[in-house]
């Protein structure tokens, strides 16, 4: 066995008094005894106390067979193995469960117990390699080395991963931890520097120490002794859950896995080297020399790549430590700043994006409907003077979707793939950062942010973080373009609307004057028509100059005034009696009172009178009558003339822009009718049938009825 051939001198002693090892690991035994009872009084204060008393029953059972084994004519290496495994695996568990309980509440896999399962199970299989590699290689004689080399570099394996364990722990441990668990560390540390000096030595003789053998018992009591001090100050008080977060030094980090991977690559260079050389028959020579040449070389290529080292160093950080930022904190305080008070969007926008960075100001790029960027927001950082050409930067940045930091372009281009920097941009005093606002898979827009005082370097976490950040802001940024678009479109709405409002009233007002003018010829000379026509060109003045009042206020608004019914219903009558047939009016109540803008309300009866008057002939009738009920004025405009179908009045009557009237129709009367009567809460009923004539009934709340406002209009 090769752990045999690594202590020929193991070999009992035929005295009890000349045997150095049973006294070395008899009193190994016995302190570790005593620190079993110790554990037990005071395993319920420590949260790792079960693994403590665990470990320390296991390194007494391991002193005990290597004590009795001195007594053996023929010690059971087998069994010392299995005892030193069991010791070397739970103290490995030990420091696993200390670096477990310092990563709760992250994600990392140590800070639940999903990995112990996964340790037994790799643990066990790695000692039965090691104890079962001899009796698989010892009918192969020229393989013995290889057995040799793998069963003692595991033993090797098992001391180095403590220390690494260990160190670790010992270096995230604040002040207030080391005076805890200080003491283990060092016992711990002892035991097992110890076993890597033997080992070592062992591995580079082909054989043990004899002398560091039989230490080995008494180095282990010492290593009792200090554990033993660092259980007494645990006892009684919380200790693990008042730690902190666990934070590995990712430069130890880096250089340590990097120092293990080129051992590993060093190793398997070798064996693959020494398999050509044994296997290659005559070209093994050549072949093992070519071999480790282009080993080497790869190696220093590796070493010498620095996009590599930046690829490893991210991968390291990602799987191996905990998060820098805390994301609940961080998102919440970046959704605030951008759904804050202020309506200025891009403003927002930009001071979260500077508030995650650390940047205290930054300038922001919106994308505009032609595809061109310019400049919607700063926040405490100068606008240039003069418009910012980007050339081909907003492609760069929606293909590649980097963040570039300036002072990393200017002092290696190359990793930017020599992106050529608008000069505009590399002038402006300060610039630190720029990243790109992605919206889908359009680039919505772009912020360049202030240097910071505070801020170092950025790495992957920075990076990952202000680009999900992005996205988020660019949806923001979009939506209020989007808003910005709808606002305008509204705005051209309202314009064209009042538009087509104001020709309508025109079309009205010069029907009016042409009636006059085809019928100044014939009555001229008849004092009742010259005084009906001036009359209807006061009236057409006033209406101008109120109409253009509302276009120089652009509302069609106007001031509300309170004034009777019927007496605008008298004067929408009289406007309207130029034309045949003469409408008649009817009064019920002309009491009722309203409150409105008269002048439309007028326009609107004057409307619906004349559409009455050009559906009758002129020995028909139109007749107005003024009621009233349930709280309303009603308002009912008559006549016998051809009437409209039901499916006429359903479909197009009250839809804008749809006249029968060819071309003298704009299609725009009655839905501007309907709709002012219902900004006053009324209602437009209209019975008809065809050949039969039609009624139009308008029903307004009246203000001198109680509870007229709620009351619902009749039909």
């Amino acid at each position: 066995m090769a752990f045999d051939f690594l202590i020929p001198k193991l070999e009992t002693q035929v005295g009890i008094v000349g045997n150095i090892g049973l006294y070395s690991y008899g009193t190994a035994f016995f302190a570790f005894i005593t620190l079993v009872i110790f554990i037990s009084i005071s395993r319920r204060h420590n949260p790792v106390g079960n693994a403590l008393l665990t470990a320390s029953i296991l390194t007494a059972a391991w002193a005990a067979v290597v004590a009795i084994s001195t007594l053996l004519p023929n010690p059971i290496l087998l069994l010392i193995q299995l005892a030193e495994a069991a010791r070397n695996g739970a103290w490995i568990f030990v420091l696993l469960k200390l670096l477990s309980l310092r990563l709760q509440g992250t994600d990392h896999i140590l800070a639940s117990n999903r990995w112990v399962p996964w340790y037994y199970l790799s643990f066990t299989m790695i000692v039965v390699l090691l104890i079962s590699i001899d009796p698989l290689l010892e009918k192969m004689p020229s393989l013995f080395n290889i057995s040799l080399y793998a069963n003692s570099g595991g033993w090797l394996a098992m001391s180095i991963v403590s220390l690494l364990l260990l160190e670790q722990y010992y270096r995230n441990s604040n002040d207030a931890e080391l005076w805890l668990t200080k003491q283990l560390c060092l016992g711990l540390g002892i035991l097992f520097a110890f076993d890597l000096f033997m080992y070592a030595e062992g591995l580079l003789f082909r054989q043990l120490n004899q002398n560091a053998w039989q230490a080995r018992g008494l180095i282990s009591a010492m290593a009792a002794i200090l554990i033993g001090v660092s259980v007494s100050r645990t006892a009684g008080k919380e200790v693990i859950a008042n730690q902190q977060a666990f934070r590995t030094s990712r430069h130890f980090a880096f250089h340590a896995l990097t120092l293990m991977a080129s051992g590993v690559y060093l190793i398997a260079m070798a064996l693959t080297g020494y398999s050509i050389r044994y296997l290659g028959g005559s070209w093994g020579g050549i072949l093992q020399i070519t071999f480790l040449c282009a080993a080497g070389l790869t190696l220093v290529v590796l070493l010498f790549s620095g996009r590599i080292r930046a690829s490893f160093r991210v991968w390291l950080s990602k799987n191996f430590f905990s998060y820098k930022y805390d994301y609940r904190v961080e998102w919440l305080e970046f959704t605030e700043i951008l759904a804050s008070g202020k309506t200025d969007i891009p403003e927002n926008i930009t001071r979260a994006m500077a508030n995650l960075a650390k940047s205290p100001g930054g300038v922001l790029w919106s994308r505009t409907d032609g595809g061109r960027f310019t400049i919607a927001a700063n926040w405490d950082m100068p606008i240039p003077l003069t418009d910012i050409n980007l050339s081909e930067l907003p492609e760069w940045l929606r293909t590649n979707e980097w963040i570039i930091d300036l002072r990393e372009w200017q002092s290696d281009p190359d990793i930017y793939a020599n992106l050529a920097m608008p000069a505009m941009i590399s002038a402006i005093p300060n610039a630190w950062l720029i990243i790109p606002l992605l919206f889908g898979d359009k680039l919505q827009g772009i912020v360049l942010l202030r240097e910071s005082e505070i801020a170092g370097d950025l790495n992957w976490e920075d990076r990952d973080l202000l680009k999900v950040a992005g996205k988020q802001a660019a949806s923001h940024l979009a939506q209020f373009q989007a808003d910005q678009a709808l606002v305008e479109s509204r705005q051209f709405e309202a314009f064209n609307r009042l538009s087509a409002y104001v020709i309508h009233d025109l079309k009205n007002i010069l029907a009016q004057l042409s009636l006059i003018v085809a019928n100044a010829k014939k009555h001229k000379r008849n004092p009742e028509f010259i005084d009906d026509m001036v009359d209807t060109v006061s009236n057409t003045v006033d209406r101008m100059s109120k109409l253009m009042t509302q276009l120089r206020s652009e509302t069609l608004r106007a001031q509300q005034q309170e004034f009777k019914l019927m007496e605008l219903l008298q004067n929408a009558v009289d406007a309207c009696k130029l034309q045949s047939p003469t409408p008649e009016l009817t009064v019920v109540d002309n009491t009722l009172t309203l409150a409105c803008d008269s002048d439309r309300l007028r326009t609107v009866f004057e409307h619906l009178i004349q559409n009455a008057q050009e559906a009758t002939n002129e020995r028909g009738e139109v007749t107005v009558r003024l009621l009233t009920g349930s709280g309303f004025a009603i308002v009912e405009i008559e006549d016998n003339g051809t009437g409209m179908d039901e499916q006429f009045i359903r479909h197009r009557l009250f839809k804008p822009f749809d006249s029968t009237k060819g071309l003298t129709g704009m299609g725009i009367g009655a839905f501007e009718s309907r709709d002012f009567i219902h900004s006053l809460g009324g209602e437009i009923n209209v019975t008809s049938a065809v050949g039969q004539g039609s009624i139009f009934r308008v029903l307004i709340p009246c203000v001198n009825q109680a509870g007229a406002r709620h009351a619902s209009p009749i039909s």
